[in-house]
């Protein structure tokens, strides 16, 4: 029997075939916006502002790159043999609908033309009337303090800026639910593990807040889509139109989650023990919760976990996206950068630290201002560019989630997961032992278990 997962992440989709019987992947085939969907103008994944703190895409991109993947996929394999499908989206991106909404695939439908996406940090007067009005009630709630680019905030501009767009929005989803939506051909609900990075769910009841929706807007629980618990048996099924790419019709489909939940399922740490560092375009940490707790310095975040539970949280903005600058500053290979810098600096790197500040960090709050050294950056080698840089991203990780706790085991994932460099400074400063997976795409295969899960 095979699953499909599918993982809608900040540049790409992938699409990943699981055999439950094997206990293997048979296939992975994926979609980059920018080099396969440049008529969206996203070569990064989202659409360029002169506004750093703006970072939006175009819902279509999405929808056209599932369609695309699904064609890749079904010349990959016999798409036929797929029996289920589940998947994730990026976190806390938005795509508001009208009153056409009917989950088709080619339906002019969207309330608004772009989606703010995890890396938006325009929320900030929103972010303070939120915490004004609940202050510490709103972590004690929802998991997390009011987040620039969480959905509620989002939200809550959005129906500031533009009054007459947000009336006519008849709903709100997340990308995750979005996509799933499309498949199902109807309203799918917001699972957990995603619903938790809205600073709109009360992890209390599984519920959303009706008191935090109505500050932000009298009308948005009407326009929220309903919560999916873990356990809950998937009505779902396939619609019809992806018929077309060889997939059998009526076969089941579990709501999405968000990526970092789906990662937790694919890692195998969807029960406390186990710690994942995610190292993508964003760097993230996290691991399951025995109990509910959230971090005194307001840093990190508590998520529902999909295997039922809590999911602990902390991500790193300036991640891949910075590492690559950095590799392009230095003017190195990927050979140099991921193993050729550290044999070159060898004791020393453990003085050496830099933080890049490409992108308005989140983790903590910091602008944007380039690099941020504890040396003359001018005058240092690219050996040592590189590995403090290196340093200083893993230190500024280990800082951010000891409220999580320790952990003997750290099983690291994405694509800088290749790099001996980055993981060796991460079992050094963690003083953990790290493994790393036969399958680099975590996110994907957690889609593709917890769809397995629905049949068993």
């Amino acid at each position: 029997m095979q699953t499909l997962g599918i993982d809608a992440s900040t540049q790409g989709i992938k699409a990943l075939v699981y055999d439950t019987d094997t206990r293997t992947v048979v296939t992975t085939v994926a979609v980059n916006f920018g080099r396969d969907l440049p008529e969206f103008n996203s070569p990064d994944g989202f659409l360029p502002n002169a506004d750093p703190l703006v970072r939006r895409a175009d819902p279509r991109m999405w929808r056209a790159a599932l369609d695309r993947v699904l064609a890749k996929l079904q010349a990959a394999v016999d798409t036929s043999r797929i029996a289920a499908v589940g998947g994730d989206g990026q976190q806390h991106g938005s795509v508001y609908l009208n009153d056409r909404w009917d989950a088709s695939m080619d339906g002019d439908y969207f309330a608004r033309a772009v989606s703010p996406i995890w890396m938006d940090s325009s929320t900030a007067a929103e972010c303070r009337a939120l915490d004004a009005r609940f202050g510490a009630a709103l972590p004690a709630r929802t998991g997390s303090p009011a987040i620039e680019r969480f959905t509620g905030p989002q939200i809550m501009k959005f129906a500031k800026d533009d009054p007459a767009a947000f009336a006519a929005t008849t709903r709100i989803h997340l990308v995750s639910s979005f996509l799933c939506s499309l498949l199902a051909g109807e309203d799918a609900p917001v699972d957990i593990g995603d619903g938790a990075g809205m600073n709109l769910l009360n992890l209390a009841t599984l519920d959303w807040d009706r008191e935090i929706c109505d500050f932000i807007s009298p009308d948005l629980a009407a326009k929220l889509p309903r919560i999916a618990r873990p356990g809950e048996k998937t009505t779902l099924k396939l619609a019809p139109y992806f018929a077309k790419f060889g997939l059998t019709p009526g076969i089941p489909v579990v709501p999405f989650t968000g990526d970092n939940p789906a990662s937790l399922v694919g890692t195998g740490a969807d029960r406390p023990g186990v710690a994942v560092v995610s190292l993508g375009t964003s760097d993230v940490f996290f691991a399951a919760m025995d109990r509910f707790r959230t971090d005194p310095d307001g840093c990190g975040h508590v998520f529902g976990n999909p295997s039922g539970g809590y999911l602990s949280l902390a991500c790193i903005k300036n991640g891949s996206l910075a590492r690559e600058k950095v590799r392009a500053l230095v003017g190195c290979d990927y050979a140099f950068f991921d193993e050729g810098a550290f044999a070159e600096v060898g004791a020393r790197a453990k003085d050496l630290r830099a933080f890049p500040y490409f992108e308005s960090e989140i983790t903590p709050l910091h602008p944007a201002t380039g690099i941020e050294a504890n040396f003359d950056w001018e005058k240092a080698s690219a050996a040592e560019k590189v590995v403090s840089v290196i340093r200083g991203q893993v230190l500024n990780l280990f800082e951010r989630t000891r409220w999580i706790g320790a952990f003997d085991v750290i099983r690291v994932t994405g694509g800088a997961s290749r790099s001996k460099g980055l993981r060796e400074t991460i079992a050094d400063v963690f003083g953990a032992r790290v493994e790393t997976l036969d399958v680099p795409d975590s996110a994907a295969l957690g889609g593709a278990l917890l769809a397995a899960r629905a049949l068993a």
